[in-house]
């Protein structure tokens, strides 16, 4: 996996987890907080309720409720505003309590509604129950009468169920109602408007029995209505309330947050120790091979970025080493090839200078000949060291492939037949000029190489063929003869500097050694290859294979 990806999904993983965490908490306590502030404030919305019901049913009027609101509102904290459909508002905690009334809340207002519900008796002859309906009317109108005169003089009035369901009003105060300051309080017949209560009853008597309980309750509270208190509204709450003022639990946060932190510590723990190892690996690799020890390498597992660049400091150093080898190589062929010239010349010269040897024409056409062979030595290294360092000029021009195989065949034909080996060439499939782009002369040497390699390669009476081919908008010139060939397993030594199939071959036979690495040089700098393909005992051919120049028009002009 990428290291960059791997960066990422810690990062990201961290990322998730911390917002997942911290979105969970926040939920968990959230919800846990809105449910009990919402459990309290139905606690507190029951409380307000009841208490201004009781209120309601034991005094028979809303008149002296402005205390028990600012009672409330000191205990609960809430912002208390009642009002009813005829007498508007009512009482306002915040004026009971001195203060500037502040905008009302949102909540929809909570409806209290003091006046009793009717318990019937189930009688099937609807006339009785419309006399204790009659009677439930009568006695709750003078009771709530009687309770709201008791209320207003300040005395504590108390109450019982009675029949269907009716409270009955005391004076918790005096011994009788005609006593103290309740004399003047005394129950009064009350003026029936639109007839007597039994007659309004008993106009639910032609409506279903299914709805008659319903239709009761309703002419009970049309009948009452002018007396008994209005049903109350009671709006809580204000725009500016806090909510208690609650907060979100410090310990889970801090908890979470630290669990969170301490994952992260980890993770970044775990990568970067998966990052450093490898990077201790190659610094200690490097400066051992910034010391010279070639042979330091860095395990190349995975298939990061990395891990890539373990594998790429390991190809550097392999090549440093493989150079490092050649080098000495190098070194010791160069020693190799000139150490037994030079001793042969400084061994005639010597014998000269000492009046051993006489200077005859032999003698010197000899040492001629071998200062000759080590000055082509040299040539032939200055050469491939500046083909292999892309300094070795070139003068490319449009050139004709024919004209070149035939003028190396003329140029080694004198060679082949002094060692007794046919030498031809062969067009395949060309009339016309076979036409290449590149330097002649580099192209000639690179040629000639193959050639001469082939001609001291092969036994008298054999031969050696130049064989000329396009196709495939590639030129194709093979150097084929009918030498003894070369092992399989040698192939792939065959450019190797100073490298001789045969060990044993003397420079009078195997050349220098460095004429294939020239020309392979040559030819990939020409944009080309050298394939080569050997049988032992049957011979080698190797081929020069480089892009056509494309043909051009004659020029008629």
């Amino acid at each position: 996996m990428s290291f960059r990806v791997r960066v990422l999904g810690l990062v990201l993983l961290v990322a998730v987890a911390a917002t997942a965490a911290t979105a969970w908490l926040t939920l968990r306590q959230a919800t846990s907080q809105l449910r009990e502030s919402a459990a309290a404030d139905r606690q507190v919305a029951a409380r307000i309720t009841d208490e201004l019901l009781r209120y309601g049913q034991t005094h028979g009027t809303w008149d002296g409720v402005a205390e028990v609101v600012r009672t409330l509102a000191v205990d609960t904290g809430q912002r208390i505003r009642i009002s009813t459909a005829n007498q508007g508002q009512i009482a306002d905690s915040d004026t009971v309590l001195g203060r500037a009334p502040r905008p009302g809340g949102t909540a929809p207002p909570l409806l209290v509604d003091p006046r009793p519900t009717l318990r019937l008796p189930g009688w099937e002859y609807f006339p009785s129950v419309a006399k204790v309906a009659a009677g439930a009317i009568d006695s709750y109108a003078n009771g709530v009468t009687y309770a709201a005169c008791l209320t207003r003089a300040g005395h504590t009035v108390t109450t019982r169920t009675g029949d269907a369901g009716v409270p009955v009003f005391t004076d918790a105060g005096a011994a009788g109602a005609e006593t103290g300051r309740g004399a003047s309080c005394v129950k009064q017949e009350r003026v029936r408007a639109g007839g007597t209560d039994l007659d309004a009853v008993l106009t639910c008597e032609v409506v279903p029995g299914g709805a008659r309980t319903a239709c009761l309750q309703r002419v009970f509270h049309e009948r009452t209505a002018s007396v008994a208190p209005q049903p109350l509204s009671v709006h809580l709450g204000a725009l500016d309330d806090t909510g208690g003022g609650g907060t979100l639990a410090v310990g889970p946060t801090v908890a979470v947050a630290a669990g969170v932190a301490g994952a992260a510590v980890v993770c970044a723990l775990l990568l970067s120790r998966a990052v450093l190892r490898p990077v201790r690996a190659l610094t200690a690799a490097s400066r051992g091979l910034g010391e010279g020890d070639l042979a330091r390498r860095v395990p190349g597992a995975g298939r990061d970025e990395i891990a890539e660049l373990g594998r790429s400091f390991n190809r550097m150093a392999g090549s440093l080493q493989e150079s490092e080898e050649r080098q000495r190589r190098l070194v010791g062929d160069i020693a190799h090839e000139l150490r037994t010239p030079l001793a042969n010349l400084r061994g005639y010269l010597e014998a000269l200078r000492d009046g051993v040897l006489e200077p005859d024409a032999e003698l010197l056409d000899s040492l001629h000949e071998e200062v000759l062979l080590q000055q082509r030595i040299v040539d032939d290294l200055q050469d491939l060291a500046l083909a292999e360092a892309g300094a070795l000029t070139y003068h490319r021009v449009d050139l004709d492939a024919r004209e070149l195989v035939e003028t190396c065949r003329t140029a080694h034909s004198a060679l082949a037949s002094a060692a007794g080996v046919r030498i031809a060439t062969e067009t395949a499939g060309t009339s016309g000029p076979v036409p290449l782009y590149g330097d002649p002369g580099r192209l000639r040497q690179a040629l000639s190489n193959l050639v001469g390699n082939a001609v001291r390669h092969t036994a008298p009476g054999g031969g050696v063929r130049l064989e000329l081919a396009e196709r495939d908008e590639m030129v194709r010139i093979a150097v084929r003869d009918t030498g003894s060939g070369i092992p399989a397993d040698q192939l792939p030594r065959l450019f190797d500097r100073f490298w001789r199939a045969d060990a044993a071959r003397g420079r009078a036979t195997g050349g220098s050694g460095l004429g294939l690495p020239i020309a392979r040089q040559i030819v990939t700098d020409h944009h080309g290859a050298i394939e080569v393909s050997s049988e032992v005992g049957v011979g080698t051919v190797f081929t020069i294979v480089l892009p056509a120049s494309p043909k051009r028009a004659p020029d008629l002009g």
